[in-house]
């Protein structure tokens, strides 16, 4: 029998899974570790509530968990209740997929003011993570910024811009509806370091500001260059920079904006005490596609800015990391030991990008392990003697059905579950 760990129950750790169950089929015995009592990571805490469809990927790892095969373990933090060298003793082979959930820095001056934010922890707030719930954001100002020219950026613009009407439906938290639903924003600013032709939004992302009850979308087409040179672009982007002209075209008619600024580089945040504006630098393409600044500098007013220009993955004791990903060749760090998604590659991708990436770390684990089945590692019953001994109490997958149960019990009326946002809470439910 051979006995694997997945660290991280994200979209990475479970295609892994499933693919180490393929590769191996009965003689996988793999549990997927997390530090939370509930599976799924991004789906849960990142994924736009607003966007139930791509949350439903989440049906096809109740799959892979109902397995035989397949153990979730909870509660369990590596690193800090049990190390990568005990899981090393326990389990053939460890594989980290950990994502990345850290927020880069912008490396200017003003940005730890109170008021300037992360996307992850903007996100992870209106997603009910419990390292956010207690942010508590500023709405009291008629404008915000977000920095960043990627679908997380629109995913936070987009939520800022929404009606609480716009939110039937979706699994967005109480205390965030509540909090957005009072806020004072009239104005989102987006900035972008370069132009329309580099940015990574897609298309589905890019559609929907079109159709907001209350904000209108907002360009120049002055920082367009000729219609001709959009054919030059793959097909994706072609369409993503059509939507964005097309954004030109709209009435300025409602209540709410927002500013698509491009060729413009945060230099500064300012503020007494707390944000009031951004200094942005008017920047040019340089011959390779990079930003370049030009020297003309203006001020964007903000009381709140959300930065979201990608992130990194937090470091474990005694596993190389660089870069703010762990080192590693072809997914491989070091013997029995692997990583895979974000921890990986680093932020880059979409979710389906993980299932390719955990099948080829799957094939390469298969290809290095020896034939022979020692079927001397101990594998969760080890693993779990060794928690009780450190008095680490983990869930299950009985456990997580049990709390999301409870959730969907709560939900307010049209919305598929109101989540519980503390880690005793999802304890308590479970009789931990």
């Amino acid at each position: 029998m051979r006995h694997f760990a997945i660290v991280g129950s994200g979209p990475a750790g479970f295609y892994t899974a499933e693919a180490l169950e393929k590769a191996f089929g009965d003689q996988a015995r793999i549990d997927i570790l997390d530090r939370y009592p509930v599976p799924y990571g991004l789906i849960r805490f990142g994924v736009a509530p607003d966007h139930q469809s791509l949350k439903a990927v989440s049906k096809r790892y109740d799959k892979v968990a109902e397995s035989a095969g397949v153990d979730f373990i909870g509660n369990v933090t590596v690193g800090r209740d049990v190390s990568v060298a005990e899981l090393l003793e326990l389990y053939d082979a460890v594989i980290l997929a950990t994502g990345a959930p850290h927020d880069r820095k912008l490396g200017i001056a003003g940005e730890n003011l109170p008021g300037v934010i992360g996307s992850a922890e903007f996100v992870g707030w209106y997603n009910g993570h419990p390292d956010f719930a207690d942010l508590d954001p500023p709405f009291d100002g008629a404008s915000a910024a977000v920095i960043g020219n990627g679908n997380v950026a629109l995913d936070c613009a987009r939520i800022l811009s929404k009606t609480r009407h716009e939110f039937e439906g979706s699994d967005i938290v109480g205390h965030a509806l509540e909090a957005l639903d009072g806020a004072a924003i009239r104005t989102v600013t987006i900035l972008g370091r370069r132009g329309p032709h580099q940015i990574a939004m897609t298309p589905k992302e890019l559609g929907e500001l079109g159709h907001l009850e209350a904000a209108v979308p907002i360009v120049d087409l002055a920082d367009f260059p000729p219609v001709e040179a959009d054919e030059t672009l793959e097909p994706g982007l072609r369409k993503s920079v059509s939507l964005l002209r097309g954004f030109a075209d709209l009435e300025a008619n409602k209540p709410k904006s927002m500013v698509f600024d491009f060729f413009a580089k945060p230099v500064a945040i300012e503020g007494d005490g707390k944000v009031e504006r951004i200094v942005v630098e008017r920047t040019e393409l340089d011959e390779r596609g990079g930003a370049r600044g030009t020297g003309e500098t203006y001020e964007v007013p903000a009381s709140l800015v959300i930065t979201a220009i990608g992130y990194s993955t937090s470091p474990i004791d005694h596993v190389p990391f660089d870069g703010g990903k762990f080192v590693n060749t072809d997914g491989r760090i070091a013997d029995r030991l692997y990583a895979v998604g974000w921890a990986r590659r680093g932020p880059t991708g979409t979710i389906g990008t993980n299932r390719p990436d955990g099948y080829e770390v799957a094939d390469r684990i298969a290809a290095e392990m020896p034939q022979e089945c020692s079927g001397d590692r101990a594998g969760a019953s080890g693993l779990k003697q060794l928690l009780e001994s450190r008095g680490v109490m983990p869930t299950d997958y009985a456990d997580w059905r049990k709390i999301e149960q409870t959730e969907e019990g709560r939900a307010r009326p049209g919305s598929p579950r109101e989540k519980f946002v503390r880690v005793e809470d999802w304890l308590k439910t479970v009789g931990r």
